[in-house]
């Protein structure tokens, strides 16, 4: 039963969220309102959606390449071919049951090219710490934009201290315990290959070629959403500090719920709707912008799906 339940939180209840959030958004819309926002999606110029969503295709180029630096300390060369698809299968998968894509953008690369899963996901875990740290240095930067946005102070008490004293000493009777047990090299095996995969970050080739991708990656990110103000005369000119905020939104929203369904056109709404933009065309922006990148995703990760066998039906 417990697991039924953890099961509904971490796949089910995500997208439900988002499906409510499609519905609610459409509710509290007058017809007059939604009439505004088919035109507004109508007469958009689609030349800059397409170029949204080829820079969102090399986004997803440069993450794929930027693996390889991750898995050659480990000792694995993969075919970038294999590296761009596993990665796109993954983004797909994501969009059904959050997380997954990390699971199956692992195995993946375990089946076609021999990387053992645990070391493969290890690397994954550190490229969404680093993606932590990049969103968490964009929400500050974002925060610092806006003078009416506050950062709490945050204060460590006691209880805290004590829980998380409580929570350490339980880990280590319990990695006592199974260190004992049977079951205990099978894990330790398996944790030995996670941590190396992590910290293979430590020992990459080329630096200084991992960084520049990474700062392409979230630079690209941000111009998908960038050049698609000028796809609509309403928010054609919209500062960078209104596309900037509204890009931080719009990736936390990304983060919650899967691919953002529901959940992103609001909160780019939200943000827009602040600088001079009616609301209704600050909601076909956000449509806008989710859909042409979910549809890209959803074109180029099921064709993924569909080669990433085919080309390697030798393996």
């Amino acid at each position: 039963m417990k697991k039924i339940i953890v099961g509904f939180f971490k796949n089910i209840f995500p997208l439900l969220l988002g499906v409510f959030l499609i519905y609610y958004s459409y509710s509290n819309t007058s017809p007059e309102d939604r009439q505004e926002i088919f035109k507004s999606l109508k007469y958009a110029d689609y030349r800059y959606v397409a170029l949204s969503v080829f820079l969102g295709i090399l986004s997803h180029l440069s993450r794929s390449y930027r693996w390889k630096y991750l898995l050659t300390p480990l000792g694995y060369k993969i075919n970038f071919l294999n590296s761009v698809m596993s990665l796109l299968v993954g983004f797909l998968a994501n969009l059904g049951v959050p997380r997954s894509g990390e699971f199956l953008r692992a195995s993946s690369i375990t089946l076609y090219e021999k990387v053992p899963f645990e070391k493969g996901f290890g690397t994954i875990i550190t490229e969404r710490i680093i993606d932590v740290i990049i969103l968490s240095t964009c929400i500050v930067i974002g925060m610092s934009m806006n003078s009416y946005i506050t950062i709490p102070k945050l204060s460590l008490k006691p209880l805290s201290i004590l829980l998380f004293i409580t929570i350490s000493i339980l880990i280590y009777f319990l990695y006592k315990l199974i260190k004992k047990s049977s079951l205990g090299y099978k894990i330790s095996h398996f944790v030995l290959g996670l941590k190396k995969g992590i910290l293979s970050i430590l020992s990459i080739p080329n630096k200084e070629k991992f960084i520049i991708h990474t700062l392409f990656i979230w630079i690209m990110y941000f111009l998908t959403i960038y050049v698609m103000k000028f796809s609509m005369p309403e928010t054609f000119s919209l500062g960078f500090e209104a596309i900037f905020s509204a890009f931080v939104a719009g990736s936390i929203a990304i983060s919650i719920t899967n691919g953002g369904i529901g959940v992103y056109p609001l909160a780019i709404a939200s943000i827009i709707s602040q600088y001079g933009v009616s609301y209704e065309s600050a909601l076909a922006f956000g449509w806008i912008v989710w859909t042409s990148q979910t549809l890209m995703i959803l074109t180029f990760g099921s064709l993924s799906f569909i080669f990433l066998p085919i080309l390697n039906k030798n393996k």
